[in-house]
Order: C-alpha cells, then sequence, then structure tokens
C-alpha cells in the first residue's frame, strides 16, 4: 500500500519509454506536486475549513496538470494515455487519504494504525478441499479481493489447522485486508461502471456486512439512478457536471471551461467527510443493545 499513489503514477510515467516525448512535462507535473503536497501538509486549519482550503488547493493542481499540462502541451500519447497511466485519477485516490485525519475526522483511533488509500480489498474466504483425506490436511484456503481506490480498514491475520495443536505441517496462515469503508474514484461514470460498483459493494459486503461503498465520479455520463436499489452506499458529483459531448472533448477551450464552470466542489466533499465521520462515530455491532432498541439492527 502506498500513500502517495498519484505520486508513484508520476514517476513511474516518467521513466516509461513510451511517455520519452514528455518527460520534461511529466518532470514539471512532479515539481508542482511537491509544491501542492507541501501546501496541503503546512495548512494549520482543522475541520471544514481544513477541507475548503484542501479542496482549493486540489482544484488548482487538477487544473493545471489537466488542462495546462496534459491538454494543452501534452503529445498526443500523453492525451490519449492518461487513463492508463492513471495520471488524473490517481489524484483524487491521493486526495482522500489527507481526509483520514483527527484534525478533520474526530473519534480516529490512536492505540492502533489504521490503513487507509488504495488497498486490495477482501471479498470472501472459503475452503477447498481436494477430497476426503485433504480433511486432516493443511486446510485449503480460497480467497477472493478486488483492487479498491480509497479504503479505510486493517490488515488481518489468520492461521487455520486441522490439528488442535495448530502443527505446522497441518496449518494455512494467511493474511487479508479488511476495507471496512471503501471508495471507487472515476473521471467519468457510465451505467457499465454503476453496474460493476453495486456488483462490487455486493460481494464486499458479503465479506464484511458492516462496510460502506461509495462512488466518488467526477464527469457524469449517464442518467442518475436509485443507488438504494444496490448496495452502493452513494454516488457523489464532485463536478455536479455531466461528461463533455464526444465532439467537445478533444477542444481545449471546451476543457477550460468546463473546469472553470464546474470546480471539484467543496460541498460535496464535504458530505463524504460526514460520511466518514458517522461511520467513525457508529457504533457498528453490538447485540446487546438488541432489547433496548426493540430490533437486532
Amino acid at each position: 500500500m502506498s500513500l502517495t499513489p498519484h505520486k508513484d503514477k508520476v514517476v513511474a510515467a516518467i521513466s516509461n519509454p513510451k511517455c520519452v516525448a514528455d518527460k520534461n512535462l511529466l518532470e514539471e507535473i512532479l515539481e508542482r506536486y511537491e509544491s501542492w503536497a507541501i501546501s496541503i501538509n503546512s495548512l494549520t486549519s482543522t475541520k471544514r475549513e481544513r477541507v475548503e482550503q484542501m479542496v482549493e488547493r486540489l482544484n488548482e493542481y487538477k487544473d493545471f496538470l489537466e488542462v495546462d499540462v496534459i491538454a494543452r502541451r501534452g503529445s498526443a500519447f500523453l492525451k490519449r494515455q492518461k487513463g492508463q497511466l492513471k495520471l488524473d485519477n490517481s489524484v483524487l485516490e491521493e486526495f482522500l487519504i489527507y481526509l483520514v485525519d483527527s484534525r478533520i475526522i474526530d473519534g480516529l483511533p490512536n492505540d492502533f494504525r489504521i490503513d487507509c488509500g488504495p488497498h486490495t480489498a477482501f471479498m470472501s474466504l472459503s475452503f477447498r478441499p481436494q477430497g476426503i483425506e485433504s480433511l486432516n490436511q493443511r486446510p485449503s484456503i480460497v480467497l477472493k479481493h478486488k483492487d479498491q481506490d480509497f479504503t479505510i480498514g486493517k490488515k488481518i491475520h489468520y492461521n487455520f489447522s486441522s490439528s488442535a495443536t495448530f502443527d505446522n505441517e497441518k496449518s494455512t496462515t494467511g493474511e487479508l485486508y479488511l476495507s471496512v469503508f471503501s471508495a471507487e474514484i472515476k473521471v467519468n461514470y457510465d451505467k457499465t461502471m454503476f453496474q460493476e460498483c453495486a456488483g462490487t459493494a455486493s460481494r464486499l459486503k458479503q465479506g464484511c456486512p458492516i462496510a460502506k461503498y461509495y462512488a466518488l465520479i467526477e464527469y457524469l455520463d449517464m442518467l442518475p439512478e436509485d443507488c438504494r436499489l444496490t448496495e452502493i452506499d452513494n454516488v457523489f458529483l464532485l463536478r455536479k457536471a455531466k461528461r463533455l459531448p464526444v465532439n467537445k472533448r478533444p477542444i481545449l477551450a471546451e476543457v477550460e471551461k468546463q473546469h472553470r464552470d464546474f470546480p471539484i466542489d467543496k460541498d460535496v466533499i464535504w458530505k463524504f467527510v460526514q460520511e466518514m465521520q458517522n461511520f467513525v462515530n457508529a457504533v457498528w455491532y453490538d447485540p446487546k443493545e438488541a432489547l433496548k432498541r426493540g430490533s437486532f439492527v
């Protein structure tokens, strides 16, 4: 797991032989990135004020990266492959990590370190014995997991054995990453992506029913749907904007105008922060409270 996923993508692009024509531009991005990270870390504000100041700096950096560098000065290869290189959506991956901060969210644990950021998250665990004799051998474990753009969670270590004394030759040990709060980040979001997110949310919640799952998108490329019919907890429209029509996407003036008219919205980011805060504050499961509530959940 990396706490600087965007920086990692920029550094990888600089050393990518296919990006030789844009190497100077990529080095310029890296220099500007360092200034962006320093400006966020140097903030002395807290709570909503801090979040709003962070969003201001986020918009400035994304405008520089996506409009000034990629759209205006980048090669045809860089314009075409920015998604594959993850130069644009990795900015938000890294930005969200800055939000998991005690100066913004109350109640974060100080007696152990939670993990956050992009991670390969646990979905399910099952056993796959080969035959009757294998029941007395080392258990065969099948883990299903999926990469997530942003998570809050913890690494879990396990040990299964067919021996009561956990003999090494009859034991299977391993680890998994349990994400209790996940978000998928998309620049553009269409119906296929929505359906994929719904499927991922369902599978993640099979492995951890109390988990939360969100989608954070910049440009909408579908009609909004009621996500309450799925396991997606919400879809946040960061720019409150639709994707540019196909004929306008290559036009620099149109890209500039869209960034100018629809910056990433401070209120939407704050709503997402409140989702994290409410989740941190909540009692996820306490069966002792059932009789007081008059319900199981």
